[in-house]
């Protein structure tokens, strides 16, 4: 059983990346699955999240909306936020979390560096 985040790397401010959560061991799908950043010298944020079984339920923090969209391709088992117009704010390590009743798992977190 796994969960892990990729996806991150350099980019310049206004630019876009997309993360990746990849499940293996157990399906994504019936699990809700959130992303977690955490910045240098701050708490962890959590800054979106997909409901299970389909439910289609989607959140966004303030921080993130408008520029963040999460989705899931089931067929590939992972859930991707797709980031536009990034921010230097937005330097941190990526964390997903897939959570289902009381199991709950982690992903290893991937670093996104927004800077020129």
């Amino acid at each position: 059983v796994q969960l892990q985040a990729s996806g991150g790397g350099l980019v310049r401010p206004g630019g876009s990346l997309r993360l990746s959560c990849a499940a293996s061991g157990f399906r994504l799908d019936h699990y809700a699955v959130g992303w977690f950043r955490q910045a240098p010298g701050k708490g962890r944020e959590g800054i979106s999240c997909v409901s299970s079984f389909g439910g289609g339920g989607t959140y966004y923090a303030d921080s993130v909306t408008g520029r963040f969209t999460i989705s899931r391709d089931n067929a590939k088992n992972t859930v991707y936020p797709q980031m536009t117009n990034l921010k230097t704010d937005d330097t941190a390590v990526y964390y997903c979390n897939a959570r289902w009743g009381d199991k709950s798992f982690w992903g290893q977190g991937t670093l996104v560096t927004v800077s020129s």
